[in-house]
């Protein structure tokens, strides 16, 4: 398997009760499908993974698997501070006939080594074997920033599914290293939305990112100019994209990201405790900041 284009990291989606909210899934793939994404990654960071149970996060999966049915990519987060449980994820990822898993680093006991990493990797990699494996490299909210280069060293060692890794980290030089390693042996998927055209020009082919759910059409025209090296457009639509991160990053970008979704007519609810909503006051803030960047005109051009 290999990933061409650009992966959507979804959002959870959350009844009144806080219970989840399976049935408006098909909903968001069908878009998703439409807008041409390659694939979706779910139960990650914006899918708030993290603050669900595991059974939750079983049921999640099984609805993005049922729903896209091979229409696109279904890649399942399986990252938790216990390696028993993320095993338990992974294998039923395979078992309900998910295209690929990926771990986060332990958060809260840390690995102290990239041999320690790759050896928790390894493990919880061993629970689908069948199935691609990446890792998730995301220092700013993991505390865990190692050299990325030597983990695709050791892990290719411990790991023989490992297809390579999420890389949610500003550090272009790592990265381009990392998409040459062996000749590009391994996938590298850009993880920062913000600068994909960057990535792009030290190789990249894959993406995986959050506002890929409502704008992925924007970031395909820009894959599309690049390739058909119009520099001077791609240019400005990556700046186009950098204005309208910068109104989001003003504000926590989860709450602001579903506040987008919910301007768009998709209401996921209310995200569980510590993250919050954006109040009024911050959501009207919002969608005015967006107005004036030409956002919305933005979308409409592209959809």
């Amino acid at each position: 398997m290999k990933i061409n284009g650009i992966v959507a990291a979804t959002f959870a989606a959350y009844q009144a009760d806080g219970s989840l909210n399976l049935a408006i899934i098909p909903q968001l793939v069908d878009k998703l499908v439409a807008d041409g994404v390659a694939g979706v990654y779910i139960c990650g960071t914006n899918g708030e993974g993290p603050n669900m149970t595991v059974e939750e996060r079983m049921a999640i999966a099984e609805a993005y698997v049922k729903a896209a049915n091979k229409r696109i990519l279904v890649l399942v987060h399986v990252g938790h501070t216990s390696i028993k449980e993320c095993k338990k994820l992974a294998a039923h990822a395979a078992q309900i006939g998910a295209d690929a898993f990926s771990s986060v680093a332990a958060f809260y006991f840390k690995p102290t080594s990239v041999q320690n990493l790759v050896d928790c990797m390894a493990e919880i990699a061993s629970a689908a074997p069948e199935l691609p494996f990446y890792y998730y490299h995301m220092p700013t909210l993991t505390g865990v920033g190692m050299d990325m280069v030597e983990f695709l060293s050791i892990g290719e060692q411990k790991i023989p599914n490992l297809a390579g890794i999420k890389y949610t980290a500003s550090t272009l030089h790592e990265f381009q290293a990392c998409l040459n390693y062996k000749d590009g042996e391994f996938e590298v998927l850009s993880g920062y939305d913000e600068m994909l055209l960057s990535a792009l020009a030290v190789g990249a082919v894959g993406a995986i990112g959050s506002t890929y759910t409502f704008a992925a059409p924007v970031y395909l025209e820009i894959i599309k100019l690049f390739r058909n090296n119009d520099l001077t457009a791609a240019r400005a639509l990556q700046l186009k994209v950098v204005d309208f991160i910068r109104c989001i990053i003003k504000h926590p970008s989860i709450a602001a990201q579903r506040a987008i979704m919910k301007m768009m007519g998709y209401d996921l609810g209310d995200a569980r405790l510590p993250l919050v909503p954006l109040s009024s006051d911050k959501f009207i803030e919002l969608k005015a900041d967006l107005t004036k960047t030409g956002f919305f005109e933005l979308l409409e051009k592209y959809r």
